[in-house]
């Protein structure tokens, strides 16, 4: 729901919020400058996460965790949960610290974080080492919640579509086992032979690190004071915003419109998380189990053309469609458009070449850019707890999924990797039906579309 700006009366000298309300109601424009700094802030939190689905399967093996083959997937699982576990325990703190002190220091915060146990992450020659530097990351990368609130706080309110897109998700990947790719740059006696995972992460820890530098030119949105809302309240200018949905008293759970529809990204978030490590152990995993038998380096590629794709799409296409369809007829549109695009993945082990090439990045740029698109402080903070809650169940649900999958090749009903994509289609449909009444209550003043 969009707000109004506070009347110029309620205007506190001294606040950072109120000096961003009084930029935003001078500057009509799409505020670029703040925007590139969510951005690359956004990238900084989110390439930990993404980047290692490309690699996961090679470093289970490494770690020689999994018995055979074919529990590849359930120890990839639970790695993959381990940083949405944190998060999970994490997120609703971090949207109350963000709603006391402030969003920058919470968004610097996550950045220090992202530098230290991603770079640990990547020395990580036990499992038990990946899980403990992965559910660490999770707990103290606070970002979500704030910089979701952020891109609304620096944004008028015709310029929210954008603000959220842009946090939306990235998915740039690098190459792994550099001395393996890359002899006559590497040595095998490096530090990158002893660590192949390294690279990767060192790669993202020094670009979080340049991340951080520019935070110092990252303006601040929280309101400092405690009455402007009751000060707004008591205006007579008709254009001040209703206390009755931002007043801070209000309890959130009890807001139905705001839960239910938290309750139906749950749902798309399971989903793309669990298509998210399916497609990659797919991809990467033997023809005879009904893989593609690909490379760390021929996944990676796929992928960082699906992150180009989603990323034309957000700045070009998305704020189009959510204008014209509005948020939830967007939503419905490209959940049900996932549908037979899921169920036509299975099928791709019967092409080769460039037919198979072509269908896969077809299909991975389509799915990327009808991705769940998101939703201040503590609101996102509710969000971001349950959303990570099902983002833990997803990569656990989908490797033990994906294990028990490749050990039944022969079976009558969706044998093998079939039942993997069928599974995923029904959380899609799931998910669908609960962005429809009465499971989803739209506010009234609300524009539907």
């Amino acid at each position: 729901m969009d707000e109004e700006a506070p009347t110029i009366a309620s205007y506190v000298e001294g606040c950072p919020g109120c000096a961003m309300e009084r930029k935003k109601a001078s500057n009509k424009g799409i505020p670029y400058k703040e925007l590139f700094f969510v951005a690359i802030t956004t990238i900084a939190s989110a390439l930990p996460i993404s980047s290692l689905f490309p690699f996961l399967y090679f470093m289970i093996e490494d770690l020689h965790v999994a018995k055979n083959e074919q529990d590849i997937g359930l120890y990839a699982g639970l790695l993959g949960a381990s940083y949405f576990v944190g998060r999970f325990l994490a997120s609703l703190f971090w949207g109350m610290v963000a709603d006391r002190i402030g969003r920058k220091p919470i968004i610097v915060f996550s950045v220090i974080s992202v530098v230290i146990f991603n770079t640990l992450f990547g020395l990580s020659v036990k499992y038990w080492m990946a899980i403990t530097t992965r559910f660490l990351l999770g707990a103290l990368n606070g970002m979500l919640a704030p910089i979701k609130a952020y891109s609304i706080e620096i944004c008028r309110p015709e310029h929210h579509a954008l603000g959220l897109s842009i946090v939306n998700k990235y998915k740039p990947y690098f190459y792994i086992k550099p001395t393996q790719q890359y002899p006559n740059i590497f040595h095998n006696k490096s530090i990158f032979g002893r660590f192949p995972y390294l690279l990767p992460c060192l790669c993202i820890s020094l670009f979080a690190a340049i991340v951080l530098v520019s935070c110092i030119w990252l303006p601040e949105t929280l309101h400092m004071h405690k009455n402007i809302y009751s000060e707004v309240e008591m205006s007579s200018d008709s254009r001040a915003p209703q206390t009755e949905d931002i007043h801070p008293d209000k309890s959130l759970y009890k807001n139905w419109p705001l839960m239910s529809s938290i309750t139906a990204y749950c749902v798309f978030t399971l989903h793309d998380t669990a298509y998210s490590e399916i497609l990659s152990l797919w991809t990467v995993s033997d023809r005879k189990y009904g893989g593609l038998s690909f490379s760390s380096k021929e996944i990676g590629q796929v992928l960082a053309v699906a992150g180009a794709g989603l990323i034309v799409y957000q700045l070009f296409i998305y704020r189009p469609i959510y204008t014209f369809l509005g948020c939830v007829n967007s939503c419905r549109a490209a959940s049900a458009l996932s549908i037979p695009l899921i169920a036509a993945y299975p099928f791709m082990t019967h092409l080769s070449g460039f037919k198979l090439g072509l269908a896969l990045y077809f299909a991975a740029i389509v799915k990327a850019s009808l991705g769940p698109q998101s939703q201040r402080g503590a609101a996102n903070g509710i969000a971001a707890t349950a959303m990570s809650f099902f983002k833990a169940i997803g990569p656990v649900g989908a490797g033990a999924l994906f294990s028990w999958a490749q050990k039944r090749q022969h079976a009558t009903f969706f044998p093998g990797d079939q039942m993997v994509f069928f599974i995923l289609n029904v959380v899609q449909c799931i998910g669908l039906v609960f962005t429809f009444k009465p499971f989803l209550a739209i506010s009234e003043h609300y524009d539907l579309k």
